[in-house]
């Protein structure tokens, strides 16, 4: 079974989706084409990578993604495929492999056809790529092997005392936001000890935490460590985000204390 993904910024109204699934199936008639998202925000690599990050685990071992973020933006583009963690990836050099990545992969290359003299100069290069890997041929056969590719760095959160400072990372199609945090820096900073989770302010404060949503009454606010072991806060059959005007550039606090305090 050859499984091909795609990833990207586009909307399901443009043509782009159509002509990749085109030329992929011209060269791959009996390839099965999956759409991961087609509803990333313009040009947002984080957001991109976050999706394919807690998705391309579940696809078989072998798998080629496709990730159609930021591949026209220069004059001369550069393209990349790579193995990792028994996947393909295929994408710009656009910073999203770091974001992507725990570690480095196995094997990256440059792709051939790097022309930049079209609007969609990324088309063959692509799918010509997916359906080499799709077939079962060799990485090391697309281009050249490169060391080095640039790389954004994930927001990580940060401790100061008795403080775990986070940053919310995705905002869910039920506008739950979701945090940096991790269950286990949780665990490790808190002890056990009692706390308070600030979002975005002092003035929004959540002092428990949930295991699912439905153990809040409807329209209070509740967080949670999701099944990603991520912090996430919500409204229990509401609109946090919209609410409180939440973004990726918003900031939830836990305050630890003094069990005797």
């Amino acid at each position: 079974m050859s499984v091909i993904t795609l990833t990207s910024d586009w909307n399901r109204d443009d043509y782009y989706s159509g002509a990749v699934k085109g030329d992929i199936l011209s060269g791959l008639p009996d390839a099965t084409l999956v759409d991961i998202s087609h509803s990333i925000q313009p040009f947002n690599i984080a957001q991109a990578a976050f999706i394919l990050k807690n998705s391309y685990t579940h696809f078989p071992a072998g798998t080629v993604h496709t990730i159609w973020l930021n591949s026209e933006c220069s004059k001369t583009p550069v393209y990349l495929a790579a193995k990792y963690d028994g996947h393909y990836f295929i994408s710009a050099d656009s910073g999203l492999f770091g974001l992507l990545f725990r570690k480095d992969p196995d094997m990256i290359v440059t792709l051939a056809g790097n022309t930049g003299e079209s609007s969609f100069a990324s088309l063959k290069p692509f799918t010509r790529a997916a359906c080499h890997l799709a077939s079962g041929k060799d990485i090391a056969g697309l281009g050249d092997k490169v060391e080095d590719f640039s790389r954004s760095t994930p927001r990580r959160a940060t401790i100061d005392e008795n403080i775990i400072t986070g940053s919310i990372i995705y905002i869910d199609s039920y506008k739950n936001a979701i945090t940096n945090i991790t269950r286990e820096l949780f665990e490790r900073v808190g002890k056990g000890r009692p706390f308070e989770i600030l979002v975005q302010s002092n003035h929004y404060r959540i002092n428990r935490l949930n295991n699912i949503y439905g153990t809040t009454s409807p329209g209070e606010m509740l967080a949670l460590f999701n099944s990603l072991d991520l912090m996430e806060v919500a409204i229990y059959k509401g609109n946090l985000a919209d609410l409180l005007n939440l973004d990726t550039s918003s900031s939830v606090r836990v305050k630890f204390r003094d069990k005797n305090k």
